[in-house]
């Protein structure tokens, strides 16, 4: 499928998102696009898939001119998108979310769901996306859910699929196999439309690059020829630091102390199996894993979302068993939690009033019990300047952010408070490399502060950059913690379940 997009511009209040943007996409190809946070790549792609109109420009499908009014004007003509926060229903099953608006029925108008799970069986498994038809789509974990998004454009015959950041929730393995259907699907003549920040995936994936900055196509690029570094600086506009400069770490006196910890799920099985550590002052303390191993509740545990556990955690001696969570943030912990919008922020209050969510009611933010607003709005425009959060207004509400954006607006309440001990769960999911750049050097800087600072990441490289001792979690039992530096075949060995004495071994 041929897709030109001409002269597409697109204004919001306060900003142009989309500047006279010309792109276009051949039959048989996965065409990259690439832009800092904010830089206007899903709103192009909003436009695209009909969710926007574009105030300027217009789109041609195989030559001809088309207008979307709508997604359904845009799935009628060929394209589907899989959007970067699933669009699924979580009680009801795979067939039944992916059959949604074209249901098959039988002869007396009843809905066939045993024809729409045989189809969509057999579509799955063509695609090299199998996945259960009568699985209940909200037990099933994030890499699944994400095939049934794939699978419900394919139902629809799409001829050009948009991905955006598509391997944002998968593992390198989940990635891969994304990847081997992306290449499927283009086989026969079909396009892509790839959205990533990472930039070996769209090295590993993508024929052609796009670069937008700030709204406008700053480039092209072959990046099968082009370097990783090469890639940033054009996306950026500025020499990106892809290495993280940090001297040895000196270690204080213990603040986290956690022994024999246990956390059980529904069933009353162990998610997190009797794990010890210890993390000093001054070091940072990086958790691998592939997700669903345990960290998640580990973490919850240790910052409060999570009260019902076994053992003890201790934050500078002190045992943080049966405090709430608003204890556990004044006792001195920084909280980044992996889900940004459910755990993060909240998407109807502006993005000052969300920098203070957790210091709302203290000085200078308050003062005998009011809110001192312009306290709050001169913080938050030193925040947003600070940490290059794109935004027309510091009133303009976090739901609207892109989601590097609105990571960005967490990173930067959690790291401006004085803090003992920092926990941050895949700090920079989502965001562009050169907020990467700015985000890790925060946490290292924190480090040298004298904080304790835990990173949980199933970025390995992210882990291996960051660590000045890593440990991994397998089956909710943590391994380690190892110094680094350590191998990354090691690290990825025990993640897959190896012994840490045959992953060093053989990773040595």
């Amino acid at each position: 499928m041929r897709l030109e997009l001409r002269g597409i511009t697109k204004r919001f209040p306060g900003v142009v998102a989309n500047d006279s943007v010309d792109l276009t996409v051949e039959p048989g190809e996965v065409h990259g696009l690439l832009g800092e946070n904010g830089a206007g790549k899903s709103t192009l792609m909003n436009i695209l898939y009909g969710l926007y109109s574009a105030d300027e420009g217009e789109i041609l499908v195989e030559g001809e001119p088309v207008r979307f009014d709508g997604p359904g004007d845009a799935i009628a003509a060929g394209i589907g998108m899989v959007h970067q926060h699933f669009m699924l229903v979580p009680v009801f099953t795979v067939a039944e979310n992916i059959t949604l608006g074209v249901e098959r029925t039988s002869g007396l108008g009843r809905l066939d769901r045993g024809a729409a799970s045989r189809a969509v069986r057999e579509l799955a498994e063509s695609s090299g996306l199998p996945v259960d038809p009568d699985a209940v789509v909200g037990s099933l974990p994030v890499g699944l859910q994400q095939r049934v998004e794939i699978l419900k454009a394919l139902y629809r015959d799409a001829r050009l699929l948009i991905l955006d950041e598509p391997t944002a929730v998968l593992t390198p393995q989940e990635a891969d196999d994304l990847f081997d259907a992306v290449r499927r699907f283009v086989a026969d003549g079909r396009s892509a439309i790839f959205i990533s920040h990472k930039l070996r995936e769209h090295r590993a994936l993508v024929d052609r690059v796009s670069v937008l900055r700030r709204g406008r196509i700053v480039g092209t690029a072959d990046p099968r020829t082009s370097s990783e570094q090469e890639l940033a600086d054009l996306m950026v506009g500025r020499p990106v630091d892809l290495t993280v400069s940090r001297a040895p770490a000196a270690p204080g006196e213990p603040v986290l102390e956690v022994e024999h910890l246990v956390v059980r799920d529904l069933l009353d099985a162990p998610v997190v199996d009797d794990v010890s550590l210890t993390v000093r002052r001054g070091e940072i303390l990086a958790v691998a894993g592939v997700e669903g191993n345990g960290q998640t509740p580990l973490v919850r545990a240790i910052t409060g979302l999570e009260p019902g556990f076994e053992g003890d955690i201790r934050l500078g001696g002190r045992s943080m068993a049966g405090l709430t969570r608003k204890e556990v943030l004044r006792a001195g912990v920084g909280h980044v939690p992996e889900d940004r919008n459910r755990e993060g922020l909240v998407a109807g209050f502006s993005i000052a009033e969300n920098l203070v969510l957790d210091l709302w009611d203290v000085a200078p933010f308050a003062r005998r019990g009011a809110l001192d607003f312009g306290v709050i709005e001169e913080h938050a425009r030193r925040q947003v300047e600070d940490f290059d959060v794109r935004t027309p207004s510091i009133h303009t509400s976090a739901g609207s952010l892109s989601g590097g954006n609105q990571q960005k607006v967490v990173v930067a309440r959690e790291f401006q408070r004085e803090i003992d001990l920092l926990v941050v769960a895949q700090p920079t999911r989502g965001v562009d490399v050169g907020s990467i750049e700015h985000i890790h050097a925060r946490l290292v800087t924190k480090r040298d502060e004298g904080a304790a600072v835990v990173v949980v990441s199933s970025e390995l490289d992210e882990v291996l950059a960051l660590a000045d001792r890593v440990a991994i979690m397998f089956r909710g039992r943590l391994l380690g913690p190892f110094e680094t530096p350590i191998s990354k075949d090691a690290v990825g060995l025990m993640m897959a379940g190896a012994s840490p004495d045959e992953a060093l071994q053989k990773g040595a």
